[in-house]
């Protein structure tokens, strides 16, 4: 099985991140050791949601310069024992290769049950970077047309990265702006638009975004964590059904 998991998403504000730590912390509940991955060059921020920002010394580009090892590189979340980040540059012009960056994942992909990789919004050379080593995607938008129009982008781009094993999550979803936007008839029309075979719900919890943005993962709990929990093990290829339906 590849262990290494891509999370895009074809437009900013989507809440790709959260996605990508909500479901980094549900793998570690289930004894999973997981490599987060920052790949978003010039505007990294998973180094706050996992509150290890005063900590980082060298990021993935400090390991590819050989200004550091690897290993070295690697933080451990604070309060999640079992999750470890690898932080993205500050500055954009330290952008990696798709060849070089798949080079570095494939070397510490060993030391973990899965590598979940935080793509860049878009499609542009840092989401060819960050989904090079993948073997798995998650397209993460929200019900609108916007958000679906990236989707279908960031489809395009995996299929012609051969990247086959495709799967949506529909993020903040709240059924009163869902019906108030009337953009379309059904939660099945928002997938058949996107054109990629649905795998989670996330429901819009400010509590969520609060627990994340905050750094207290690990420490807090709300019930949209049980979305994760759930998503973890479809992923695994555990026959459970959606966490939130909508």
């Amino acid at each position: 099985m590849n262990n290494i998991i891509v999370v895009a998403s074809g437009k900013g504000g989507t809440g790709k991140s959260t996605v990508s730590v909500g479901l980094a912390a549900a793998f570690v509940k289930q004894n999973k050791k997981v490599l987060l991955i920052d790949c978003d060059c010039g505007m990294r921020g998973l180094d706050l949601m996992l509150d290890v920002e005063e900590e980082i010394l060298f990021d993935c580009s400090d390991a590819v310069c050989g200004n550091c090892t690897a290993e070295e590189a690697v933080y451990t979340a604070k309060n999640l024992k079992g999750l470890d980040l690898l932080a993205a540059p500050f500055d954009t012009d330290n952008e990696i290769s798709p060849s070089v960056f798949r080079q570095l994942v494939f070397g510490l992909r060993e030391n973990y049950d899965y590598v979940i990789i935080d793509s860049p919004a878009g499609v542009g050379s840092g989401f060819a970077t960050a989904a090079s080593p993948a073997g798995m995607a998650l397209v993460v938008t929200n019900a609108e047309p916007t958000g679906l129009r990236g989707a279908q982008k960031i489809r395009r781009k995996l299929s012609e990265l051969d990247i086959n094993d495709i799967r949506l999550v529909i993020n903040r979803f709240d059924r009163r702006q869902f019906e108030a936007l009337d953009c379309y008839e059904d939660i099945d029309e928002v997938i058949d638009t996107a054109g990629i075979q649905l795998i989670a719900f996330v429901p819009m919890d400010m509590r969520l975004s609060a627990i994340i943005q905050n750094g207290l993962l690990g420490l807090n709990w709300c019930p949209a964590m049980t979305v994760f929990d759930c998503l973890a093990k479809r992923i695994e290829g555990a026959r459970v059904p959606l966490a939130f339906k909508g």
